[in-house]
């Protein structure tokens, strides 16, 4: 007969929608199908001895650039999953700036198929917004496997460019999912390069990309957002005049910071770290930090995403501005976050909230979020008081550096279980890659 579960996560400190409970999780055939103390009710199925330990619902990071196809020489979807894993991840939604980009359904259904078998953890993809595909939105962001539109007002990696008042208004005319954003104000952007151009120092690269840049394109996507009642998702906010733009449209918008944003401030970390630290939009000076960190108490932040975008040593170490934008992050998220939870910038209630409930609420994700019954087995199991070192040997992306080498962090995963399945456990990835499609309740 077949086991009466296939897994038992055994004694855990349980992170359930009414608080922490010590309990067994039951599981089966992917689905969490109860609570309480199961015993040797596991049978022949899989037991994971959870005391001592946390279990969360299982962490979901909405934005990252695995850049396949066209730049698998900086990371690929089997090694962006596999540093996903590695880092407690159980999900995560793929950015469209790839080569070609991801703009048609031909380009989407491509990554399925090339994430089918290769992909550690359960996988979405964002169709990418242009002027020429506006009027096919509606139509692309129900497509399975979608997590929906992005959108770039301002130019970052990639040749994705929707920069002009009138395409931004098609783009949001056309569909009803929340499109998530990268705001940065293009016009300005261009105007504003002779500050760097011919070299200059990276420090720079805040003052090139302002403050006024991202507020004045964040401002203006709001603006067009509540005249053409469509919800958007203003990504990897970085200053404090945005956040107090933002808490007028609640009604239409959701905000992400990213753990980059959160932890480091400039100077120190370009004298630090250099291109390396380089990223669209910047990291800024303290006074923008503590604004998120603002944002995070006040309940203004809706979810954290890593921003994974990894590029080589070789690219990174190019003179700036030639040097591109982007580091890697989905690795590193859960650590990160669990040592913010550990020095009390906020609590573990809110961590789950930013980095599992809220990515399922924003973008409506079916079934994930939340450890209750009948909901998908995701679970990030951590240890809140391991002291572990990140390193850049640890780091699994393609690229193989990540500006934390040598930060010592208080709170690690040691396991990630996606769909009932453990696939990491100790540091050490388990079994097969067959991470599934993630399902959205608009596209049911």
């Amino acid at each position: 007969m077949p086991p009466a579960h296939d897994l038992i996560l055994r004694g855990g400190a349980c992170m359930l929608p009414g608080g922490v409970a010590v309990t067994d999780v039951a599981v089966r055939a992917g689905r969490i199908v109860g609570f309480g103390d199961f015993g040797a009710a596991g049978g022949d199925g899989e037991v994971i001895d959870c005391r001592g330990l946390h279990v969360l619902p299982g962490v979901i990071d909405s934005q990252v650039h695995f850049r396949e196809p066209g730049l698998e020489h900086k990371e690929d979807l089997a090694t962006g999953t596999a540093a996903a894993a590695l880092g407690g991840v159980t999900a995560v939604f793929e950015m469209p700036n790839t080569q070609p980009p991801t703009v048609s359904a031909g380009a989407l259904a491509d990554k399925c198929r090339r994430a089918k078998g290769r992909a550690w953890v359960d996988i979405a993809f964002y169709i990418g917004a242009t002027p020429e595909n506006a009027a096919e939105l509606a139509n692309l962001e129900r497509l399975p496997a979608c997590a929906g539109v992005k959108m770039f007002m301002g130019s970052s990696t990639g040749n994705l460019l929707v920069a002009d008042d009138a395409n931004i208004a098609k783009v949001l005319a056309n569909g009803a999912r929340r499109i998530a954003v990268h705001a940065e104000d293009e016009q300005r952007l261009r105007e504003r390069f002779t500050i760097v151009r011919g070299g200059a120092k990276p420090a720079l690269h805040a003052e090139w990309r302002d403050a006024e840049t991202a507020a004045r394109a964040t401002g203006r996507l709001l603006a067009m957002a509540e005249g053409l009642r469509r919800r958007v998702h203003v990504l990897h906010v970085s200053t404090a005049e945005e956040m107090e733009i933002l808490r007028d449209h609640r009604d239409v918008a959701t905000v992400e910071v990213t753990p980059q944003h959160l932890t480091l401030s400039a100077p120190d970390c370009y004298e630090a770290h250099d291109t390396y630290v380089q990223m669209n939009p910047p990291i800024r000076d303290a006074r923008h930090r503590e604004a998120l960190w603002r944002g995070v108490r006040d309940g203004l932040v809706d979810c954290i995403g890593s921003d994974h975008a990894p590029h080589t040593r070789e690219e990174k170490n190019r003179p700036y501005p030639d040097s591109p934008s982007g580091m890697p992050g989905v690795q590193t998220l859960v650590p990160l976050m669990l040592d913010h939870v550990a020095r009390g910038r906020l609590s573990l209630e809110r961590m789950v909230d930013l980095t599992s409930a809220g990515p399922a609420r924003i973008f409506g994700v079916a079934g994930r979020g939340r450890m209750v019954l009948g909901y998908r087995a995701d679970f990030t199991i951590v240890d809140l008081k391991a002291k572990r070192m990140i390193t850049n040997r640890w780091i699994a992306s393609r690229c193989g550096w990540t500006p934390f080498d040598g930060v010592t962090v208080t709170g690690w995963p040691v396991a990630t279980v996606v769909g009932g399945r453990a696939v990491m456990r100790d540091g050490v990835l388990l079994g097969e890659a067959a991470g599934e499609a993630v399902k959205f309740l608009e596209c049911l």
